[in-house]
């Protein structure tokens, strides 16, 4: 299996060296036509004289904008974990949560109340009911 790995190693920085001329805008080639780097490429990729040859000469590479790489981008814009117990607005939607649920939770518990002092209210007039009904 691992005699294979170079080949493979080759055939990949062929492949790649390829696709990046076929997609670079003409006006980023540097030396020669275009199609003539696309023969190159094939012609020398098994040496890898035509790949490297691409890579190191026939592409214009500038430099990125505001002269910073992606990764000193994400460095310098780095966002800070901020626990739940610490960030102010995940304690403020609890609380509020917490205060549509009480009042939910009130109200239902309120209704059952009333709901269990009206059964009790005709039960004692069932009863006085009965008891006074009855001669003494």
């Amino acid at each position: 299996m691992l005699r294979y790995l170079p080949f493979l190693l080759v055939l990949a920085l062929w492949i790649y060296a390829f696709i990046d001329c076929l997609n670079t805008p003409e006006e980023e080639v540097r030396g020669l036509p275009k199609v003539v780097w696309v023969i190159i490429i094939l012609l020398f990729g098994e040496v890898l004289v035509g790949p490297i040859a691409w890579l190191v000469a026939g592409r214009h590479r500038h430099a990125p904008a505001n002269g910073s790489t992606p990764s000193e981008w994400h460095r310098s814009h780095r966002t800070t974990f901020v626990a739940p117990d610490d960030n102010p607005e995940f304690l403020h939607s609890l609380r509020e949560e917490a205060a549509s649920s009480e009042e939910v939770k009130d109200e239902s518990l309120l209704k059952n109340w009333e709901a269990d002092l009206r059964r009790r209210e005709e039960e004692l007039r069932k009863r006085e009911g009965e008891q006074g009904g009855e001669p003494a």
